[in-house]
């Protein structure tokens, strides 16, 4: 890989992850000087410890390990002839002016700061730990979230415990309870707060009832024991009722030595956030347009940095959506004004991206469901757009292609879409 830092770049992609490495490649491939900047030692984010298959059947038409993932992108961003500075801090973005901006970088090759005329922020997400989701107790050792017990057993072959019990059923808590399972532990259940799992049902099947692994629904972990070891001896569950409230005299405790948060993501915002980036309280990713360019002018987000996605392959998409857009942005000197249409979430829909709509252009737009729903309809009222789905689920990103043409018809009728969802 290359390794030049010095002098102005016209790109500087911040995140070496499927986002990232994909934004670094489609701009240097359209003739962009380009600086990928990531924290890690080597690319690929999170790819490397998901060891299982279920990568790149979108967006590479072939289904792959996540480190098989990685090092396609990571060979497409070397063949591009991309500028690459690893174990490296971003802590700061400025705006100078439209056309200028400034990364500070802190790494033991390089400290200053990198002048560039766009700026791709693709710096992921960070776990859910377990005080955000009201877990107390005692403060002992064998808590772990999804991330942490998947580095340690599939990076450096560590097995962070024995009777594992998994607090979460979104597709990496199930996943991290088969991998456990596969290393001959034993998984004592894996609590779901909803009444339903939160993953997908080839998950639910592949990875708990194809191990027997006790999927225990409408509970919740308030507390881990452990103070006699100073390691975790057990979890205090409870049941919960339609408004997730606790049952009163629900109480059961279970014998564990691991307790594994599989809590969900939350984007990585705060240099965005510095940068005055409004960000939008049902995704926790900046608000962006059609570009997917944020409200600060030359500045773009992708992957989980914008909206948490549950495919590595549409974070890789966005991430070459977020290149496209920055070398327009570049190439006409900034993305022209125009009378925007609001995209935004209706009834029984969480969250919707992007948030607005030029009409200059087909937009893939992305949403997530409230709940689930089967014979779906989903109307995107105002662009006079409806799509018939079997199931819809909160787990899985819904993504609808919507025509330009579709949106100025929005512009007529009110500038806006608003995203429904109903049954039947």
């Amino acid at each position: 890989m290359r390794s030049r830092v010095e002098g102005r770049r016209d790109v500087v992609v911040v995140g070496g992850g499927p986002a990232g490495m994909a934004a670094a490649a489609r701009a240097a491939e359209m003739g962009l000087d380009v600086l990928l900047v990531d924290e890690g030692r080597r690319l690929g984010g999170i790819l490397p410890q998901c060891i299982h298959p279920g990568f790149g059947v979108h967006y590479l038409g072939e289904e792959l390990t996540g480190p098989e993932f990685a090092q396609r992108l990571a060979s497409r961003v070397e063949d591009a002839g991309v500028d690459l500075l690893l174990d490296a801090h971003v802590p700061e973005v400025r705006w100078i002016s439209h056309a200028e901006k400034g990364v500070r970088v802190l790494s033991p090759g390089f400290s200053g700061e990198v002048r560039t005329g766009a700026v791709i922020y693709a710096a992921g997400a960070r776990e859910r730990h377990r005080f955000e989701i009201g877990i107390l107790g005692d403060r002992v050792a064998g808590v772990y979230t999804a991330g942490e017990a998947q580095t340690m057993m599939d990076v450096y072959g560590i097995l962070p415990g024995r009777r594992v019990l998994v607090v979460g059923s979104g597709d990496v808590g199930m996943i991290v309870a088969r991998r456990f399972a596969l290393e001959g532990a034993e998984v004592v259940g894996v609590v779901e707060i909803m009444p339903y799992p939160g993953g997908l049902t080839r998950n639910v099947v592949q990875c708990l009832e194809d191990f027997d692994i006790p999927l225990l629904l409408s509970h919740r972990v308030v507390a881990v024991r452990g103070r006699g070891r100073g390691r975790v001896e057990r979890a205090v569950l409870v049941r919960v009722d339609e408004g997730l409230r606790d049952v009163p005299g629900t109480e059961t405790e279970v014998e564990c030595d691991t307790v594994v948060v599989s809590a969900g993501l939350v984007p990585r915002m705060e240099v965005l956030r510095e940068l005055g980036a409004l960000i939008d309280q049902a995704t926790g990713g900046p608000m962006v347009n059609d570009r997917l360019e944020t409200t600060v002018p030359g500045v773009f987000a992708a992957g989980n940095a914008l909206v948490i996605n549950d495919l590595v392959d549409h974070a890789a998409e966005q991430g070459e959506q977020a290149a496209e857009g920055a070398a327009e942005f570049l190439r006409r000197g900034g993305i022209p004004a125009t009378d925007w249409v609001k995209l935004r979430p209706g009834e029984g829909v969480k969250l919707t991206v992007p948030q607005l709509l030029s009409g200059e252009r087909d937009v893939w737009v992305y949403l997530r469901v409230a709940r689930p729903v089967r014979n779906a309809r989903l109307s995107l009222r105002g662009a006079g757009k409806e799509v018939r789905l079997p199931v819809v689920r909160p787990a899985e990103m819904v993504r609808v292609k919507l025509m330009a043409g579709e949106v100025r018809r929005a512009k007529v009728g009110g500038r806006e879409v608003v995203a429904e969802v109903y049954g039947g």
